[in-house]
């Protein structure tokens, strides 16, 4: 499903579950004053074309004993589409590397790291950041406070498309 193909209703239930992914059918029926049978089958449209990619719980990370965020800034040598993609690969396959992006700039990989302390960060960083064959350089950038983090997706410009 196209984001043009969407209409209100279907913001309306992508907003909520945003919010909350956890309401039933019927409580979300309810909220985008629509009937359960409808609802359900405007929310299975949007889980099969993508557009709802899961469900997930968000845990706070400190209380799971990851008290450490790092942003990683890494530069490939030579960048070509083989090197880089395994680079890709092999931080992805990380469970420390809870997002990694690919990036223009003065680097080419944005990863971010959550680990436990500095010492695990140090052990993850030179047994294996600093292993990647082809990662020239390597930067770390260490979040004092998170003031927002996973927070839902700005749809205004759907709003705005579909007024």
């Amino acid at each position: 499903m196209p984001k043009n193909e969407l209409d209100k209703t279907d913001l309306e239930i992508l907003k909520n579950l945003q919010d909350d992914g956890r309401l039933t059918n019927v409580e979300l029926a309810n909220k985008i004053a629509l009937s359960p049978s409808p609802c359900l089958r405007r929310v299975k449209q949007l889980e099969e074309s993508g557009v709802i990619s899961g469900y997930q719980a968000s845990l706070d990370r400190k209380a799971v004993g990851l008290g450490m965020t790092v942003f990683v800034e890494m530069r490939v040598v030579k960048q070509d589409r083989t090197r880089v993609l395994r680079i890709l690969e092999e931080l992805t396959t990380q469970a420390e590397v809870v997002s990694c992006h690919l990036v223009s700039g003065q680097s080419d990989i944005l990863a971010e790291v959550v680990v436990p302390s500095l010492e695990a960060y140090d052990a993850f960083l030179s047994g294996f950041l600093m292993t990647i064959e082809g990662v020239e350089d390597v930067r770390s950038n260490f979040a004092i406070r998170t003031l927002k983090a996973n927070g839902p997706l700005p749809l205004q410009h759907l709003e705005e498309q579909l007024s």
